[in-house]
């Protein structure tokens, strides 16, 4: 599956049913790049200490499938916070610091990249605006989805009528966490402990980030479901931050889940 020369991102029915309205999505996975060793093979992080002309590459060979040229496909520099930003044109010199994007522009792809955070990919097909956002555990706990519906409803965009999906991401597990953590989600709602069950671990608990962020997508009022896929359970399709962590290897590659309103 690594062989192959051209991508083939994993798919939500829910989304597919707005390509009729021209909406075109993916959730790429590591298959149909040119990198190599730990990175292969489409590895479209330019944070990581791959070959950034093979980085460059693969984000072409991203942007093809999408269909628009490879300045077009935007993703942020990511921090791990709730910002969302508007993109109404490609990014001029360094990209911005955030971990959302929207826009109402045809012919441009937002994106998010992940390697165990969830990609989480938003569409109102009524008023042809989307939005992409990377929310890792601190993301979601802190707002960024909610924010990412916001900045969608001041292009025209009505939460009754957004869809968001929740791509791969770590599952519940593969996701040990420890008591301050459990505390942190515990002590801002009691109900939160729902995410979390026993670990072999003592004292650690298994979080449930996918669950979670259903659950706040549905709760600001969006029709929401997750894909339920592990990206550290299925090596041969996604890059993990902790997997690659876990077996001390020196870095990681990281994979983009992209939106595009197509052109006419």
């Amino acid at each position: 599956m690594l062989n192959q020369t051209k991508p083939d991102p994993v798919r939500s029915p829910l989304l597919d049913k707005a390509r009729a309205q021209g909406i075109r999505h993916g959730y790429f996975t590591r298959t149909g790049g040119i990198s190599e060793g730990i990175y292969r093979s489409l590895n479209i992080g330019s944070g990581s200490n791959d070959n950034q002309a093979l980085v460059a590459e693969n984000r072409a060979r991203v942007a093809t499938w999408m269909g628009v040229p490879a300045s077009h496909l935007l993703t942020a520099w990511q921090i791990h916070s709730p910002d969302v930003i508007v993109a109404h044109e490609p990014f001029a010199g360094e990209r911005p610091k955030a971990d959302a994007i929207v826009t109402d522009r045809p012919g441009i792809a937002v994106g998010a990249s992940t390697a165990d955070c969830g990609p989480v990919l938003f569409a109102d097909s009524q008023a042809r605006v989307i939005g992409a956002a990377h929310a890792g555990w601190k993301g979601a706990f802190t707002g960024v989805l909610e924010n990412t519906i916001a900045a969608m409803e001041s292009l025209g965009a009505r939460r009754e009528n957004i869809i968001a999906v929740l791509g791969p991401s770590i599952g519940p597990q593969n996701y040990e966490v420890g008591p301050e953590f459990v505390a942190r989600f515990v002590e801002a709602d009691a109900g939160n402990n729902r995410y979390f069950a026993a670990s072999a671990k003592p004292s650690h608990a298994m979080f449930d980030l996918n669950l979670y962020t259903v659950d706040r997508l549905a709760k600001a009022g969006v029709t929401a479901e997750g894909l339920g896929r592990c990206t550290y359970a299925e090596e041969d399709l996604f890059y993990s931050y902790r997997r690659a962590t876990h077996r001390k290897e020196p870095d990681y590659g990281r994979q983009v889940s992209a939106i595009v309103l197509e052109t006419e």
